[in-house]
């Protein structure tokens, strides 16, 4: 009973909690993709996106060489969909509601960039041939239309120590792809990592 009382419920709790915002936070937000925030875009090798559909949410990661997400105009950005698992869960949640999010990362960054917006799914040759490398073409890209952007404080990414070489463990210090397959689903784990680096190679692109 005691922690059911603790469940904030209303808005006006939430603003009495936390307070207001600073002018900054709120100054920094554009509803476009502004000159000072294109840097952060050029120089990202990994971004996460984020959608919604009617099985829920989900939040998908998406890295290539810096830049690979590129800036059309100041509206638009393209987002190459390369090879996966095939589960396509972004996309079957784009269908339904067309609605996402980014959020960009860059290797020694503090800060990271915020992107709201909208998603359609494009398959136009011109395209597709303008994202292939080694000659394999995406099967679709993403045309994302900003309607929110703004950075976000480098507080996460400083907490986290994400960058920190020293917070980095080894792989070997947790359960492989394999042993989880075969802890969840009977699938021969020792079969699947023999066979992971090869097919990680190959399947790049």
């Amino acid at each position: 009973m005691a922690e059911q009382s603790s469940i904030i419920t209303e808005l006006t709790e939430l603003e009495r909690l936390y307070g207001t915002v600073a002018r900054p936070s709120v100054a920094k937000v554009t509803d476009h993709i502004h000159p000072a925030y294109r840097p952060f875009i050029a120089a990202s090798p990994f971004a996460v996106l984020a959608t919604s559909g009617a099985e829920g949410l989900d939040v998908s990661p998406r890295g290539d060489p810096a830049g690979f997400i590129e800036i059309e105009d100041d509206k638009t950005l393209l987002l190459p969909d390369r090879r996966g698992n095939n589960r396509i869960d972004s996309l079957r949640n784009i269908l339904q509601d067309n609605r996402v999010a980014l959020i960009f990362l860059i290797p020694g960054i503090g800060e990271t960039l915020r992107v709201n917006g909208t998603a359609a799914i494009s398959t136009d040759p011109a395209l597709l041939e303008r994202f292939a490398v080694n000659h394999q073409r995406p099967k679709t890209v993403l045309r994302i239309t900003a309607e929110r952007v703004f950075f976000q404080c480098s507080r996460a990414i400083i907490r986290s120590g994400l960058w920190d070489a020293e917070t980095q463990i080894s792989r070997q210090a947790l359960p492989s792809t394999g042993s989880i397959l075969r802890q969840i689903a009977e699938i021969d784990g020792d079969a699947y990592d023999k066979a992971l680096p090869e097919r990680l190679k190959n399947s790049l692109y």
